[in-house]
């Protein structure tokens, strides 16, 4: 028998939406701020010579920069101020994060001081932001001011140190507005902001990279099966990626009946759920921004640098064997790593017991913990499989041609419809509750008249 949540649910209709005034708000607001988002995409960095700088991005757009093209929405291939993204505030909370759970003063910042410990780890996630995006910006003013080496022009029309602090400033004050206006849809809109932010971006580029496929299958750049094979491939994956990111392992769960006052109350059984992939996209986005780190100012003038920043270009550029091991054990070590944050079988077995609830047939408390433990591990191994060969797979395609764009399956992909789903249950959340606060004033109202 469905619950009362589950027919209301299945009630919610556009009619229930035109009546969620506060759920439009914020709908609203969401959208506002990603058109900001997209307008800043758009503005350049002051003194940039845009013509030489697209020369330099076209005969590296298929490495490690068209690659954080992606993740910024085209803002680097146009060097906006917006082109680093929040990507230097994803790769200081994976630093965080890392540094909570080895470091003995974070760790207890962050399981005693409550919600006032992780506020203050987030801050100084905040601080390392600002760190590593100067220092990314202060390698990609450099770079723009190496001569490129066909026709001896710089990127930068006045090289110097006054075009060093205007970009570094440019592209940390953009990083930051980026990521407090993504903590404003946070508060104040729906979804997560910094993840709808990326998302933004990839949507907004992901139509043209299509054009462009379909368009080398034309111009006979790519062969006209492959350009099919690709898109039935796409299809498939996207198939696949929603099937996985909805499955679920449900733990059955009982609760004894006891007695308050006159009526007995319990007795009732219900389910833990326990996601095939608990980490979500959230691995694939911590591997592929700690890749990107060191390689942000690389490849714009990597031909021009030194012979070791050469040998790291090449070794380490998306389709290369070294770049596809590291990506790989990466997801799959922040797979596991992401997991245990945010599951804890020793909590979750402390909540059934407080409540009275236990799983048939295993002893409440620390055998519950053990056997949680148990079933965890091996739906995180799945779940692991499941994120390093979604993400490989356009990486081992891109060995045997280049040409084929990072939109196709991958990161790009994973990102689109964890975020794409999330938000959807957070639209769904918001009219459920909606229509839970209209059954409660109908019910007032009722018992007044009464």
């Amino acid at each position: 028998m469905a619950s009362a949540a589950e027919q209301l649910a299945a009630n919610m209709n556009f009619g229930a939406f035109a009546r969620a005034k506060e759920l439009q708000k914020r709908l609203l607001f969401t959208l506002m701020v990603l058109i900001i988002y997209r307008i800043g995409t758009y503005v350049p960095l002051p003194g940039v010579d845009m013509v030489q700088f697209a020369m330099i991005f076209d005969q590296h757009s298929q490495g490690a920069v068209g690659m954080f093209n992606m993740f910024s929405g085209g803002a680097v291939e146009r060097m906006a101020i917006f082109a680093l993204n929040v990507m230097p505030y994803i790769s200081a909370s994976i630093i965080m994060q890392l540094m909570a759970a080895t470091v003995p003063a974070l760790e207890r910042m962050k399981k005693e001081g409550g919600e006032q410990g992780r506020k203050q780890i987030n801050q100084y996630s905040r601080y390392l932001t600002v760190v590593l995006a100067a220092a990314q910006g202060f390698a990609i003013a450099i770079a723009m001011q190496q001569p490129d080496p066909s026709t001896g022009n710089t990127v930068a029309l006045n090289p110097g140190l006054f075009f060093i602090i205007v970009t570094v400033s440019t592209l940390v004050g953009g990083t930051m507005l980026l990521l407090w206006l993504g903590e404003q849809i946070t508060a104040r809109g729906v979804g997560n902001g910094v993840s709808l932010i990326i998302f933004a971006g990839i949507i907004a580029e992901m139509p043209r990279a299509l054009f462009q496929t379909m368009e080398q299958g034309r111009t006979g750049e790519l062969d006209a099966a492959l350009v099919v094979a690709l898109l039935a491939m796409l299809v498939a994956v996207l198939t696949f990626v929603v099937f996985i990111e909805r499955s679920q392992r449900r733990l059955l769960t009982q609760y004894p009946k006891r007695q308050v006052g006159n009526r007995m109350m319990g007795g009732e059984s219900s389910f833990l759920p326990l996601k095939l992939n608990t980490a979500g996209v959230i691995p694939a986005i911590f591997a592929s921004s700690l890749l990107l780190l060191p390689m942000t100012a690389a490849g714009f003038q990597a031909d021009s640098g030194p012979a070791w920043l050469r040998d790291l270009v090449a070794t380490l550029g998306p389709g290369q064997p070294m770049f596809i091991v590291f990506y790989g054990a990466m997801i799959v070590f922040f797979t596991f790593f992401y997991t245990s944050i945010t599951f804890n079988p020793e909590d979750v077995a402390d909540n059934l017991k407080k409540y009275g609830g236990f799983l048939p047939g295993i002893r409440p408390g620390k055998r519950t913990a053990e056997y949680l433990d148990y079933v965890l591990t091996r739906l995180t191994v799945i779940g692991a499989a499941y994120l390093a060969a979604v993400c490989l797979l356009p990486e081992l395609l891109r060995m045997q041609n280049p040409s084929i764009p990072f939109y196709i399956g991958g990161t790009a992909l994973l990102i689109v419809v964890s975020v794409t789903l999330d938000t959807i249950g957070q639209i769904q959340s918001h009219l459920l509750a909606h229509q839970y606060e209209g059954l409660i004033k109908k019910t007032k109202l009722r018992g007044r008249k009464r």
